[in-house]
């Protein structure tokens, strides 16, 4: 039989009654959760974040950005070239603004990845483009972290490391530096206070390789390593890896021979060598006030080109990257801290090209803010698309 409805005045009554033995087992639930159940430990050391690590939040330039064009070209046979001053559009990795931006030659603003969530992705520091161009390694020093960003659906796709938790265990890094998704599809970085190298697989997040090992920072390579910040791909897959004290820097197969291993001239503090064009030279930035580029054949340790402004306009601020140029030969320089990336003329060793200002820090149209890596966009025929 169906029980006749309750009146307003009733209901309230009935909740009133129920509230303190509602409370009660719920205290009593409480209780008994708080005697059986133990905080989970987290793995690794808690890191302090400061104002500084989050710097501007998450930003982004408020563009509108164009369509995609589909890949076409690769490192050996790059897309149309534009020329002077910069042939190619660049992924920087804008680290305090905590993204990544794409900007064209003509200096317009066409990608754009800002930070999903500041606890996960804050502090981007380097970044470079996969193989086939789809995918972005990143590297997150003082977050811990490093991560794969696939470009067009602008999505974070993988993680490795535990944010604002420094280690060396299982799953955790310690100012991770350098960051590139090999040929085999495996991902490489320099895990600089663990002073060694890892080359993991994403697939299971097992470390396959490891050079150097936490402890013992010394120049052994490959068995230790003294503070290794780059560890970057050739092109026939061998590693090129930098260590910051003594400005040393190896070249290493990956079955862990070495080929060669020279100190870098005109360094103090080198920050993630390249290879130049021709795979011949060496090309590094020093990270350092002033700051200086320098380019020499490790055979020998002759420099062959040298850029350094001891003060003025020109003058670096901690040079963090240093990039040949394909096509023109000219030098592509990351200026962290004056907030700019350039392009130097290898004749004249001028200033020929600018995105950010000097000194101005900043994330709309024109400005950054602690650039501190890039990659060239050889990928994409970005010129044609946008002249349409």
């Amino acid at each position: 039989m169906r029980s006749p409805p309750h009146t307003r005045r009733e209901k309230i009554l009935l909740f009133c009654a129920a509230v303190p033995l509602l409370l009660s087992l719920a205290a009593q639930t409480s209780l008994a959760q708080t005697k059986t159940t133990k905080p989970a430990k987290q793995p690794g050391t808690e890191v302090t974040v400061t104002a500084e690590m989050i710097g501007a939040g998450i930003v982004s330039s408020g563009v509108a950005l164009p369509a995609i064009p589909p890949v076409t070209g690769n490192r050996k046979t790059p897309v149309k070239s534009w020329g002077k001053p910069l042939p190619y559009p660049i992924v920087i990795a804008d680290r305090r603004n905590n993204r990544l931006i794409e900007i064209a030659p003509d200096k317009s603003i066409i990608w754009e990845f800002p930070s999903p969530h500041l606890k996960i992705y804050r502090g981007n520091e380097d970044v470079n483009f996969s193989v086939d161009g789809k995918l972005l390694a990143v590297s997150e020093e003082d977050n811990f972290d490093v991560h794969l960003v696939d470009y067009e659906t602008r999505a974070l796709i993988w993680t490795y490391g535990v944010p604002d938790r420094r280690g060396s265990g299982p799953g955790l890094l310690n100012y991770p530096d350098d960051a590139h998704l090999l040929a085999d599809g495996k991902f490489i970085t320099a895990d600089i206070r663990n002073c060694r190298v890892l080359i993991i697989d994403p697939n299971d997040n097992s470390i396959v390789t490891q050079w150097g090992k936490p402890g013992t920072c010394k120049h052994n390579p490959p068995a230790e390593l003294a503070h290794p910040n780059g560890a970057t791909p050739m092109e026939n897959g061998d590693i090129l890896v930098t260590e910051i004290t003594d400005a040393w820097i190896s070249r290493i197969t990956r079955e862990g021979k070495v080929l060669w291993s020279v100190k870098a001239p005109n360094i103090r503090y080198p920050s993630d060598a390249f290879p130049t064009v021709d795979g011949k030279q060496i090309i590094v930035a020093d990270f350092w006030k002033p700051g200086r580029v320098v380019i020499f054949d490790p055979m020998t340790r002759k420099v062959t080109w040298e850029y350094f402004v001891k003060e003025g306009d020109n003058a670096l601020d901690h040079s963090s990257i240093a990039r040949e140029l394909p096509d023109t030969g000219d030098v592509l320089i990351v200026d962290d801290l004056n907030d700019r990336v350039i392009v130097v003329d290898r004749k004249t060793k001028e200033i020929i090209w600018q995105y950010g200002e000097k000194g101005k820090k900043g994330f709309t149209p024109g400005l950054l803010n602690y650039p501190d890596g890039v990659d060239l966009d050889v990928f994409r025929d970005w010129k044609t698309s946008l002249n349409k």
